[in-house]
């Protein structure tokens, strides 16, 4: 990119797809509708000592220099059918902090402090 950020790779089933726009166009075209009972959460913090490359490292007091693994796991439904039927799902997300000095402006609910680094959805049949 011009400003010299590299572009994470998105991959879906197995397909590369090359922007962000494609992924959401492909994702509302293709998924059905869903419902999520959720069972259960898991954090744990990988990294305390965590510095994004090019940026200054964090004081810990904040907890902003960590990456922190996100462990989701329950049930899912797919399709609009209310008696359809319910298969396990889990999720696991890295989450680092976002090393972006432009986040830190603007109103605080639209900020992202965190950032996915690594997303993983897992159906089980």
């Amino acid at each position: 990119m011009p400003d010299g950020k590299a572009l994470p790779t998105i991959v879906y089933n197995g397909n590369v797809i090359l922007d962000a726009v494609s992924f959401q166009n492909t994702f509302e075209k293709q998924m059905p509708a869903t419902h999520f009972e959720v069972q259960a959460y898991d954090c744990h913090v990988i990294n305390p000592n965590y510095t994004a490359v090019g940026s200054e490292r964090s004081s810990g007091v904040s907890g902003k220099n960590m990456t922190i693994l996100v462990i989701v796991s329950g049930y899912i439904r797919l399709g609009e059918s209310r008696d359809g039927a319910m298969r396990g799902f889990s999720e696991t997300f890295v989450l680092v902090p976002n090393p972006d000095p432009a986040n830190a402006k603007g109103p605080k609910h639209l900020r992202k402090d965190w950032l996915i680094q690594s997303q993983n959805f897992r159906l089980v049949i």
